[in-house]
């Protein structure tokens, strides 16, 4: 298991939102937390830190009238820490090379791919085809609906009918490089972790996954080890004191450094 670092970018700032808050009408979101700092100085600290693979996400539609700031603080934070992070929000084959070549290692991809509802393949090949799948990720978010969990799109507001299991991931590990996995009903919540999804991902667990919702202590680090079958990595987000939480940054670097 491995630490992740994220940056979340909204209104063209860096926080942490409740994730089932977020609306496209007027940008809202339920805020736990506003970074005085820009996107640049977090991913600075990761890469003194030597921390990579973690993700910037882009929180605003291209239609918002804040996406070109949020698109900015996203491109200083891939040139301040080149080939460390992933991107994404927005994605499509039209735009995915420029991030790359702003410094990311890879892009990261739901709405484009999940378009309608259903696993739009043409649309998956077509990014593979532009970025490659050694640069793409899958960002399979997920909320419980009648005690499954389905994937969910257009920042976390629409079901699709692609429910979360081993033959998803067999099916979709063909086209991308590693998944992260949003568990959307506790993310922003640091109420613990989505036990159900957790389990699923270390059943699984053929190539890198990333289990981002809910991590608001060591514990919760402890449960999802033992789910996650050590094969899980993990992001945390409104929980870090990075973030105005509680878990120590440094505390959790070491404890990774024994996991």
């Amino acid at each position: 298991m491995k630490f992740r670092p994220c940056i979340d970018i909204h209104n063209g700032s860096v926080k942490q939102i409740v994730g089932g808050s977020l609306k496209d009408a007027g940008d809202s979101a339920l805020e736990n937390f506003i970074s005085e700092q820009d996107a640049a100085f977090y991913a600075r600290l990761y890469r003194e830190r030597g921390i990579s693979g973690g993700h910037i996400i882009l929180l605003n539609p291209v239609s918002s009238p804040y996406y070109e700031e949020t698109k900015r603080q996203a491109l200083s934070a891939l040139k301040a820490y080149p080939k460390g992070l992933q991107a994404g929000g927005g994605i499509t084959p039209e735009n995915a090379a420029a991030f790359l070549e702003a410094g990311a290692s890879h892009v990261i991809v739901t709405s484009y791919v999940f378009s309608g509802g259903q696993i739009q393949y043409d649309r998956l090949r077509a990014l593979v085809k532009e970025v490659g799948k050694e640069h793409l990720v899958l960002d399979l978010s997920v909320r419980n609906r009648d005690g499954r969990y389905y994937i969910v799109t257009d920042r976390w507001q629409k079901y699709t009918s692609v429910e979360l299991t081993a033959q998803a991931f067999d099916e979709l590990s063909e086209y991308c490089d590693e998944f992260l996995v949003h568990a959307v009903d506790v993310e922003g919540k640091s109420g613990g972790i989505e036990k159900p999804v957790a389990k699923i991902l270390g059943d699984w667990g053929k190539i890198p996954i990333t289990y981002a919702g809910g991590v608001h202590s060591f514990a919760d680090l402890d449960r999802l080890k033992e789910l996650g079958k050590g094969r899980v990595d993990v992001t945390i987000g409104s929980a870090l004191d990075l973030f105005g939480g509680r878990m120590a940054f440094e505390e959790v670097i070491s404890y990774m450094d024994k996991a």
